[in-house]
């Protein structure tokens, strides 16, 4: 997608069928919880579709997980989805964790098979008694319960993947096993993922494709996170924060313009399912709601206990 003016959606002010959902990460510190939590008290009036939490390879980050997840719950009137992986676990271990979801509450599973236990660009090796991959996952969950499962996209292929045919194929697997939506990878380019759902479509997949949406807090942070997803990162995008490394207030300003341009442009292409990459961080992703025209709803942080 090039840049282009900023100009109003035809869906701005109006009541739409905007689906969003949002993702955050498990924090690591006391301090990282409480910058989350601010998060989650800012977006949660806005009644988003659902709200997912991540969950680290091999269950690196589990307890973290199922802590938020819970507090979530416990706090507000979310509505929470659980990343699980498969890697470095057995099918018991999983399903065990798959079975404590259901009995909490949370009946929205977003089913990834992981990275590789060694790191990013390492071999994938499937645990000897585990699932072996995403489609196994999703077959895995189905047969335990009624839950609504997301997986993921890839409008710029997986890094091990030989090319965008094999995601597909892929994806129409996991689709077949029993996954509802799906979920991209965050990109920039919006032909691409114009090209991408077209290509999904044509091979008879119907569920509903978010596109990922990250906005740029930190330019080299994104260029980083994007080289390891195989994400491509357009001129035009590195330019607009040319000489802003010091310069907080107006890096914020053009992360809002950048990011609204884009989901603007998705939702005049009549694409009105968004999940936003929020890296725990409120502030631009609640902007961005409020000039798709979503208000808060009321107050949707419950009263803690007593």
């Amino acid at each position: 997608m090039a840049p282009q003016a900023l100009r109003p959606s035809r869906f701005l002010g109006s009541e739409t069928n905007l689906r969003v959902s949002m993702e955050f990460f498990p924090p690591k510190t006391d301090e990282m919880e409480e910058t989350l939590w601010r998060s989650v008290e800012r977006l949660a009036p806005l009644s988003p579709s659902f709200v997912s939490v991540t969950y680290g390879a091999g269950g690196s980050t589990r307890e973290r997980t199922h802590h938020t997840l819970k507090r979530i719950l416990a706090e507000t009137d979310l509505k929470p989805a659980a990343h699980l992986t498969c890697v470095a676990a057995s099918r018991d271990d999983v399903d065990a964790v798959v079975r404590a979801y259901g009995e909490a509450g949370i009946h929205h599973i977003v089913a990834l098979r992981g990275d590789p236990a060694g790191g990013v660009g390492t071999r994938y090796e499937p645990h000897p008694q585990g699932y072996a991959n995403a489609a196994e996952l999703v077959a895995g969950i189905r047969r335990l319960g009624d839950f609504e499962i997301s997986v993921a996209a890839y409008p710029e292929k997986h890094p091990e993947s030989p090319g965008v045919a094999a995601d597909i194929e892929m994806l129409k697997r996991k689709v077949d096993a029993g996954a509802t939506h799906a979920i991209t990878q965050f990109f920039f380019d919006n032909d691409l993922f114009e090209a991408y759902v077209e290509k999904v479509r044509a091979a008879g997949i119907d569920i509903p494709v978010a596109p990922g949406i990250v906005p740029v807090h930190s330019f080299p942070l994104i260029a980083r996170f994007a080289e390891k997803a195989g994400a491509s990162v357009p001129r035009w995008l590195a330019q607009r924060f040319e000489g802003l490394e010091n310069d907080p207030a107006t890096r914020q300003l053009v992360a809002a313009a950048v990011a609204a341009e884009q989901v603007l442009d998705l939702i005049d292409r009549g694409f009105t399912d968004l999940h936003f990459y929020t890296m725990n961080r409120a502030d631009l992703v609640y902007a961005i709601c409020h000039l798709l025209g979503m208000r808060p709803k009321g107050r949707e942080v419950k009263e803690a206990a007593a």
